[in-house]
Protein backbone atom coordinates (compact mmCIF):
# COMPACT_ATOMS: atom_id res chain seq x y z
CA UNK A 1 0.00 0.00 0.00
CA UNK A 2 1.49 3.37 -0.99
CA UNK A 3 1.97 6.26 1.60
CA UNK A 4 2.65 9.89 1.57
CA UNK A 5 5.74 11.46 3.54
CA UNK A 6 6.86 14.69 3.76
CA UNK A 7 10.22 16.21 4.35
CA UNK A 8 10.81 18.97 6.07
CA UNK A 9 14.26 20.07 5.33
CA UNK A 10 16.57 19.21 2.08
CA UNK A 11 19.99 19.82 2.91
CA UNK A 12 21.21 16.64 4.38
CA UNK A 13 18.97 14.62 6.31
CA UNK A 14 16.16 15.19 4.40
CA UNK A 15 17.64 14.25 1.37
CA UNK A 16 19.31 11.34 2.81
CA UNK A 17 16.54 9.72 3.72
CA UNK A 18 14.36 10.49 0.79
CA UNK A 19 16.74 8.93 -1.69
CA UNK A 20 16.88 6.05 0.99
CA UNK A 21 12.86 5.50 1.22
CA UNK A 22 12.50 5.59 -2.90
CA UNK A 23 14.92 2.65 -2.87
CA UNK A 24 13.27 0.35 -0.13
CA UNK A 25 9.54 1.45 -1.44
CA UNK A 26 9.24 2.88 -4.80
CA UNK A 27 5.63 3.45 -5.16
CA UNK A 28 5.41 5.18 -1.63
CA UNK A 29 5.25 8.65 -2.52
CA UNK A 30 8.13 11.27 -1.30
CA UNK A 31 7.58 14.96 -1.41
CA UNK A 32 10.46 17.30 0.56
CA UNK A 33 9.91 20.89 1.09
CA UNK A 34 12.81 23.62 1.48
CA UNK A 35 12.56 27.53 2.03
CA UNK A 36 15.66 28.14 -0.04
CA UNK A 37 16.43 27.67 -3.70
CA UNK A 38 19.82 25.58 -3.58
CA UNK A 39 19.12 22.15 -1.59
CA UNK A 40 21.48 19.21 -0.79
CA UNK A 41 24.91 20.87 -0.59
CA UNK A 42 27.63 20.23 1.66
CA UNK A 43 27.96 23.45 4.19
CA UNK A 44 30.80 21.88 5.59
CA UNK A 45 32.53 22.62 2.42
CA UNK A 46 31.67 26.28 2.74
CA UNK A 47 34.87 27.88 3.88
CA UNK A 48 36.91 25.35 1.05
CA UNK A 49 34.47 27.19 -1.39
CA UNK A 50 35.31 30.66 0.42
CA UNK A 51 39.32 30.12 -0.01
CA UNK A 52 38.96 28.41 -3.80
CA UNK A 53 39.75 25.31 -2.99
CA UNK A 54 36.47 24.81 -4.62
CA UNK A 55 36.29 26.45 -7.23
CA UNK A 56 31.94 26.44 -8.22
CA UNK A 57 29.13 26.44 -5.32
CA UNK A 58 27.74 23.73 -7.73
CA UNK A 59 30.68 21.65 -6.75
CA UNK A 60 28.94 21.36 -3.05
CA UNK A 61 26.02 20.62 -4.99
CA UNK A 62 26.69 18.04 -7.07
CA UNK A 63 27.41 13.95 -7.13
CA UNK A 64 30.60 12.45 -7.33
CA UNK A 65 29.61 12.44 -10.86
CA UNK A 66 29.15 16.17 -11.36
CA UNK A 67 25.42 16.23 -11.33
CA UNK A 68 24.04 18.97 -9.73
CA UNK A 69 21.47 17.90 -6.74
CA UNK A 70 18.62 20.50 -7.75
CA UNK A 71 14.73 19.76 -7.71
CA UNK A 72 15.31 18.59 -10.89
CA UNK A 73 17.85 15.88 -10.20
CA UNK A 74 15.44 14.69 -7.19
CA UNK A 75 12.48 14.17 -9.29
CA UNK A 76 14.19 12.39 -12.92
CA UNK A 77 16.59 10.53 -11.05
CA UNK A 78 15.54 9.61 -7.88
CA UNK A 79 11.31 9.69 -7.68
CA UNK A 80 11.58 12.67 -5.49
CA UNK A 81 9.18 15.71 -5.43
CA UNK A 82 10.55 18.94 -4.07
CA UNK A 83 9.26 22.14 -3.16
CA UNK A 84 11.69 25.02 -2.90
CA UNK A 85 11.20 28.12 -2.02
CA UNK A 86 8.73 26.73 0.55
CA UNK A 87 7.96 27.65 4.27
CA UNK A 88 6.42 25.27 6.30
CA UNK A 89 3.84 27.04 8.52
CA UNK A 90 2.50 24.52 10.70
CA UNK A 91 1.72 21.10 11.60
CA UNK A 92 -2.03 19.86 12.37
CA UNK A 93 -0.96 16.11 14.07
CA UNK A 94 -4.61 15.32 14.41
CA UNK A 95 -5.33 15.94 10.46
CA UNK A 96 -1.78 14.72 9.39
CA UNK A 97 -1.34 17.51 7.67
CA UNK A 98 1.60 20.17 6.74
CA UNK A 99 0.84 23.92 6.19
CA UNK A 100 3.02 25.32 3.56
CA UNK A 101 3.42 28.92 1.90
CA UNK A 102 5.09 29.58 -1.22
CA UNK A 103 7.21 32.04 -0.67
CA UNK A 104 7.36 33.68 -4.88
CA UNK A 105 3.30 33.24 -4.86
CA UNK A 106 2.54 33.43 -0.98
CA UNK A 107 0.41 30.94 -2.31
CA UNK A 108 -0.41 28.48 0.85
CA UNK A 109 -1.78 24.60 0.82
CA UNK A 110 -2.38 21.50 2.30
CA UNK A 111 0.39 18.88 2.28
CA UNK A 112 -1.58 15.30 4.05
CA UNK A 113 1.40 13.01 5.50
CA UNK A 114 1.29 9.09 6.35
CA UNK A 115 4.54 10.00 8.21
CA UNK A 116 6.70 12.85 8.72
CA UNK A 117 9.94 13.88 9.11
CA UNK A 118 11.79 17.17 10.23
CA UNK A 119 15.08 17.98 9.28
CA UNK A 120 14.92 21.71 9.48
CA UNK A 121 18.79 21.75 10.70
CA UNK A 122 19.92 24.73 12.82
CA UNK A 123 20.13 28.56 12.71
CA UNK A 124 23.76 30.49 13.30
CA UNK A 125 23.31 32.41 16.42
CA UNK A 126 23.50 36.23 15.60
CA UNK A 127 25.71 38.56 18.73
CA UNK A 128 23.02 40.84 20.00
CA UNK A 129 25.81 44.06 19.81
CA UNK A 130 25.53 47.28 17.81
CA UNK A 131 26.05 47.25 13.87
CA UNK A 132 25.38 43.84 14.08
CA UNK A 133 23.05 44.18 11.02
CA UNK A 134 25.37 46.52 9.07
CA UNK A 135 26.51 45.97 5.25
CA UNK A 136 29.55 43.49 5.01
CA UNK A 137 28.73 41.66 8.36
CA UNK A 138 27.79 37.58 7.54
CA UNK A 139 26.83 34.65 9.18
CA UNK A 140 27.62 32.36 7.66
CA UNK A 141 23.84 30.20 7.11
CA UNK A 142 23.49 29.04 3.78
CA UNK A 143 25.30 29.33 0.29
CA UNK A 144 23.90 32.07 -0.81
CA UNK A 145 25.55 34.36 2.34
CA UNK A 146 29.02 32.15 1.30
CA UNK A 147 28.69 33.03 -2.62
CA UNK A 148 28.47 36.74 -1.54
CA UNK A 149 30.98 36.40 0.27
CA UNK A 150 33.14 34.86 -2.05
CA UNK A 151 32.23 37.56 -4.76
CA UNK A 152 33.27 40.63 -2.27
CA UNK A 153 36.30 38.82 -2.12
CA UNK A 154 37.06 38.61 -5.43
CA UNK A 155 35.95 41.65 -6.62
CA UNK A 156 38.80 43.28 -4.41
CA UNK A 157 36.36 44.87 -1.59
CA UNK A 158 37.87 42.92 1.03
CA UNK A 159 41.68 43.37 2.27
CA UNK A 160 41.01 43.74 6.05
CA UNK A 161 38.59 40.69 7.60
CA UNK A 162 37.51 39.54 11.55
CA UNK A 163 36.28 36.72 12.35
CA UNK A 164 34.47 36.33 15.30
CA UNK A 165 34.34 33.06 17.21
CA UNK A 166 37.06 30.50 17.36
CA UNK A 167 34.89 27.59 16.61
CA UNK A 168 35.80 25.30 13.79
CA UNK A 169 34.09 26.77 11.31
CA UNK A 170 35.59 30.42 12.77
CA UNK A 171 38.88 28.94 12.31
CA UNK A 172 38.49 27.41 8.83
CA UNK A 173 37.18 30.79 7.46
CA UNK A 174 39.98 32.51 8.66
CA UNK A 175 42.28 30.27 7.24
CA UNK A 176 40.67 30.40 3.81
CA UNK A 177 40.50 33.79 3.84
CA UNK A 178 44.31 34.37 4.73
CA UNK A 179 45.85 31.60 3.02
CA UNK A 180 44.68 32.01 -0.60
CA UNK A 181 43.34 35.77 -0.58
CA UNK A 182 45.78 37.28 1.30
CA UNK A 183 43.28 39.36 3.64
CA UNK A 184 44.92 40.44 6.67
CA UNK A 185 42.41 38.64 8.97
CA UNK A 186 42.24 38.58 13.12
CA UNK A 187 39.74 35.85 14.92
CA UNK A 188 38.64 36.78 18.01
CA UNK A 189 37.09 34.25 20.68
CA UNK A 190 35.42 34.63 23.59
CA UNK A 191 36.46 31.84 25.67
CA UNK A 192 40.39 31.33 26.95
CA UNK A 193 41.30 29.14 24.24
CA UNK A 194 40.24 28.12 20.74
CA UNK A 195 37.72 25.22 19.81
CA UNK A 196 36.39 25.49 23.38
CA UNK A 197 34.94 22.14 24.98
CA UNK A 198 36.15 20.41 21.80
CA UNK A 199 39.87 20.04 22.41
CA UNK A 200 41.84 20.74 26.57
CA UNK A 201 43.74 24.14 26.48
CA UNK A 202 47.27 22.97 25.62
CA UNK A 203 45.97 21.60 22.13
CA UNK A 204 44.38 24.84 21.77
CA UNK A 205 47.22 26.90 22.52
CA UNK A 206 49.24 24.36 19.71
CA UNK A 207 46.68 25.52 17.00
CA UNK A 208 46.78 29.18 18.08
CA UNK A 209 50.71 29.00 17.77
CA UNK A 210 50.07 27.81 14.28
CA UNK A 211 47.28 30.40 13.53
CA UNK A 212 49.36 32.86 14.91
CA UNK A 213 52.51 31.60 12.80
CA UNK A 214 50.31 32.12 8.99
CA UNK A 215 49.72 35.54 10.03
CA UNK A 216 46.45 35.04 11.97
CA UNK A 217 45.96 37.73 14.32
CA UNK A 218 44.49 35.43 17.22
CA UNK A 219 42.46 37.65 19.99
CA UNK A 220 41.47 34.77 23.37
CA UNK A 221 39.19 36.40 26.25
CA UNK A 222 37.98 38.83 24.24
CA UNK A 223 34.04 40.18 23.25
CA UNK A 224 33.39 41.80 20.88
CA UNK A 225 31.11 44.32 22.15
CA UNK A 226 30.08 47.00 18.89
CA UNK A 227 30.65 46.65 15.00
CA UNK A 228 31.78 50.07 13.54
CA UNK A 229 29.91 51.56 10.39
CA UNK A 230 31.74 53.76 8.34
CA UNK A 231 29.29 56.60 6.73
CA UNK A 232 28.15 54.94 3.76
CA UNK A 233 26.95 52.64 6.33
CA UNK A 234 29.39 49.64 5.93
CA UNK A 235 31.19 48.06 8.41
CA UNK A 236 34.71 49.43 9.08
CA UNK A 237 36.17 47.62 12.12
CA UNK A 238 35.21 45.66 15.64
CA UNK A 239 35.46 47.01 18.77
CA UNK A 240 36.31 44.71 21.82
CA UNK A 241 37.31 46.25 25.49
CA UNK A 242 40.92 45.82 24.57
CA UNK A 243 41.32 46.80 21.44
CA UNK A 244 39.31 48.22 17.95
CA UNK A 245 40.26 46.24 14.82
CA UNK A 246 39.36 47.93 11.09
CA UNK A 247 37.78 45.48 9.16
CA UNK A 248 36.02 45.33 5.31
CA UNK A 249 34.05 41.76 6.21
CA UNK A 250 32.76 40.61 9.51
CA UNK A 251 32.22 37.24 9.97
CA UNK A 252 29.94 35.99 13.02
CA UNK A 253 30.66 32.61 13.93
CA UNK A 254 29.63 32.23 17.09
CA UNK A 255 27.69 28.68 16.76
CA UNK A 256 24.63 27.59 15.71
CA UNK A 257 20.92 26.58 17.31
CA UNK A 258 18.86 23.79 16.41
CA UNK A 259 15.35 25.13 13.97
CA UNK A 260 12.69 23.27 16.45
CA UNK A 261 10.18 26.15 16.34
CA UNK A 262 7.53 23.90 13.86
CA UNK A 263 8.15 21.02 16.80
CA UNK A 264 7.24 23.35 19.65
CA UNK A 265 4.44 24.88 17.98
CA UNK A 266 3.24 21.16 17.17
CA UNK A 267 3.57 20.01 20.78
CA UNK A 268 6.19 17.98 20.12
CA UNK A 269 9.01 17.51 23.28
CA UNK A 270 11.78 19.46 22.71
CA UNK A 271 14.68 20.06 25.17
CA UNK A 272 15.33 23.24 26.75
CA UNK A 273 18.18 24.52 24.71
CA UNK A 274 16.03 23.55 21.57
CA UNK A 275 16.81 20.39 20.81
CA UNK A 276 13.92 17.96 19.32
CA UNK A 277 13.53 14.94 21.64
CA UNK A 278 13.83 11.78 19.81
CA UNK A 279 14.06 7.61 20.50
CA UNK A 280 16.90 5.83 19.16
CA UNK A 281 14.25 5.14 16.48
CA UNK A 282 14.56 8.89 15.73
CA UNK A 283 11.18 9.53 16.51
CA UNK A 284 9.60 12.39 17.84
CA UNK A 285 6.76 12.36 20.84
CA UNK A 286 4.67 11.29 17.95
CA UNK A 287 5.21 8.08 16.34
CA UNK A 288 4.42 9.21 12.90
CA UNK A 289 6.70 12.23 13.12
CA UNK A 290 10.37 11.32 12.66
CA UNK A 291 13.15 13.97 12.96
CA UNK A 292 17.00 13.77 12.72
CA UNK A 293 19.79 16.45 11.32
CA UNK A 294 20.64 19.83 13.22
CA UNK A 295 17.70 19.98 14.62
CA UNK A 296 17.72 17.07 17.44
CA UNK A 297 19.45 16.54 20.60
CA UNK A 298 21.02 13.13 20.78
CA UNK A 299 22.67 11.30 23.32
CA UNK A 300 26.52 11.41 24.07
CA UNK A 301 27.80 7.60 23.99
CA UNK A 302 30.80 8.52 26.91
CA UNK A 303 28.54 10.26 29.59
CA UNK A 304 25.10 9.19 28.31
CA UNK A 305 23.79 13.07 28.33
CA UNK A 306 21.42 14.56 25.63
CA UNK A 307 23.89 16.92 22.99
CA UNK A 308 24.09 18.79 20.34
CA UNK A 309 25.85 17.62 17.28
CA UNK A 310 25.24 20.03 14.05
CA UNK A 311 27.59 17.66 11.54
CA UNK A 312 26.62 17.01 8.15
CA UNK A 313 28.01 13.08 8.35
CA UNK A 314 26.00 12.41 11.40
CA UNK A 315 22.62 13.73 9.57
CA UNK A 316 23.11 11.56 6.53
CA UNK A 317 23.22 8.41 9.03
CA UNK A 318 20.31 9.52 10.73
CA UNK A 319 18.46 10.54 7.64
CA UNK A 320 19.15 6.78 6.46
CA UNK A 321 17.71 5.72 10.05
CA UNK A 322 15.10 7.68 10.02
CA UNK A 323 14.06 6.17 6.52
CA UNK A 324 14.61 2.53 7.18
CA UNK A 325 12.06 3.18 10.39
CA UNK A 326 9.92 4.29 7.92
CA UNK A 327 10.07 1.53 5.64
CA UNK A 328 9.43 -1.24 8.04
CA UNK A 329 13.02 -1.82 8.79
CA UNK A 330 14.19 -1.75 12.25
CA UNK A 331 17.14 0.56 13.07
CA UNK A 332 18.48 2.51 15.63
CA UNK A 333 20.67 5.38 16.17
CA UNK A 334 22.44 5.06 19.38
CA UNK A 335 24.33 8.15 19.99
CA UNK A 336 27.60 10.26 19.18
CA UNK A 337 31.04 10.22 20.47
CA UNK A 338 31.62 13.32 19.73
CA UNK A 339 33.74 12.93 16.49
CA UNK A 340 35.11 15.79 14.61
CA UNK A 341 38.39 16.54 12.30
CA UNK A 342 39.53 19.36 11.00
CA UNK A 343 42.33 21.55 9.07
CA UNK A 344 44.31 24.83 9.86
CA UNK A 345 47.31 25.10 6.47
CA UNK A 346 49.29 22.93 7.51
CA UNK A 347 48.19 21.43 10.54
CA UNK A 348 45.23 18.87 11.24
CA UNK A 349 43.14 18.70 14.74
CA UNK A 350 40.62 16.11 15.77
CA UNK A 351 39.34 14.59 18.58
CA UNK A 352 36.90 11.83 19.71
CA UNK A 353 34.91 11.19 23.20
CA UNK A 354 35.15 13.86 25.82
CA UNK A 355 37.69 16.00 27.06
CA UNK A 356 40.13 15.93 30.38
CA UNK A 357 38.55 18.86 31.56
CA UNK A 358 34.79 17.62 30.62
CA UNK A 359 35.72 14.14 32.28
CA UNK A 360 36.40 16.23 35.26
CA UNK A 361 33.55 17.97 35.33
CA UNK A 362 31.27 14.64 34.60
CA UNK A 363 33.09 13.14 38.15
CA UNK A 364 35.13 10.62 36.24
CA UNK A 365 38.28 10.10 37.87
CA UNK A 366 40.39 10.80 35.17
CA UNK A 367 43.59 11.73 33.95
CA UNK A 368 45.04 11.57 30.26
CA UNK A 369 48.34 9.93 28.76
CA UNK A 370 50.10 12.33 26.26
CA UNK A 371 52.70 11.22 23.73
CA UNK A 372 54.05 12.48 20.82
CA UNK A 373 55.16 9.51 18.59
CA UNK A 374 55.86 9.74 14.74
CA UNK A 375 53.03 9.96 12.67
CA UNK A 376 54.61 6.92 10.69
CA UNK A 377 57.68 4.76 10.90
CA UNK A 378 60.58 6.62 12.00
CA UNK A 379 62.97 5.77 9.17
CA UNK A 380 60.37 7.01 6.48
CA UNK A 381 61.56 10.13 5.02
CA UNK A 382 58.51 12.34 5.70
CA UNK A 383 57.46 11.24 8.75
CA UNK A 384 56.93 14.17 11.55
CA UNK A 385 55.33 14.47 15.19
CA UNK A 386 51.83 13.79 16.15
CA UNK A 387 50.84 14.60 19.46
CA UNK A 388 48.22 12.40 20.95
CA UNK A 389 46.32 12.26 24.18
CA UNK A 390 44.10 9.57 25.85
CA UNK A 391 41.74 10.71 28.15
CA UNK A 392 40.75 7.62 30.94
CA UNK A 393 38.83 7.19 33.87
CA UNK A 394 41.18 5.47 36.37
CA UNK A 395 38.81 3.61 38.39
CA UNK A 396 37.56 1.71 35.69
CA UNK A 397 40.66 1.94 32.69
CA UNK A 398 37.66 3.16 30.43
CA UNK A 399 38.65 5.14 27.41
CA UNK A 400 37.27 8.21 27.28
CA UNK A 401 38.33 10.60 24.35
CA UNK A 402 41.40 10.67 22.21
CA UNK A 403 42.66 14.32 20.78
CA UNK A 404 45.55 14.44 18.43
CA UNK A 405 47.45 17.38 16.61
CA UNK A 406 49.63 16.89 13.71
CA UNK A 407 50.75 17.30 10.29
CA UNK A 408 48.06 17.72 7.39
CA UNK A 409 47.88 14.16 6.59
CA UNK A 410 45.95 10.88 6.57
CA UNK A 411 47.76 9.90 10.09
CA UNK A 412 45.42 11.79 12.98
CA UNK A 413 42.38 10.29 11.13
CA UNK A 414 43.46 6.67 10.81
CA UNK A 415 44.39 7.17 14.76
CA UNK A 416 41.06 9.10 15.76
CA UNK A 417 38.65 7.00 13.22
CA UNK A 418 40.04 3.81 15.10
CA UNK A 419 40.11 5.38 18.58
CA UNK A 420 36.06 6.37 17.59
CA UNK A 421 35.23 2.86 16.75
CA UNK A 422 36.20 1.62 20.33
CA UNK A 423 34.78 4.32 22.43
CA UNK A 424 31.34 4.29 21.06
CA UNK A 425 31.79 0.39 22.00
CA UNK A 426 32.50 1.19 25.40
Amino acid sequence: MSKRIVIIGAVAAGPKAACRLKRLRPEWEVTMVDQDSLISYGGCGIPYYVSGDVSDESELRATSFHVVRDASFFEHSKGVQVMTRTRALAIDRTAKTVLVRNLDTHVEQQLPYDHLMLATGAKPFDLPIPGANLDGVFTISDLHKAIEIKQRIAQGKVSRAVVIGGGAIGIEMAEAMTDLWGIETSLIELAPQLLPKLVDRHFADMLKKHLIDKNVAVYTSESATALLADEQGKVCGVQTAQRTLDADLVIMAVGVRPRSELAQAAGLDVMPWGGIKVNQRLQTSDPNIYAAGDCIAVTNLVTGRETFAPMGSLANREGRVVADNMAGIPSQFKGVCGSYIMKAFERCIAATGITYEAALKEGFDADYALTSPPDRAHFFPDQAVVILQLVFDRRSRRVLGLQAFGMMNDSISARVDAAAALISQG
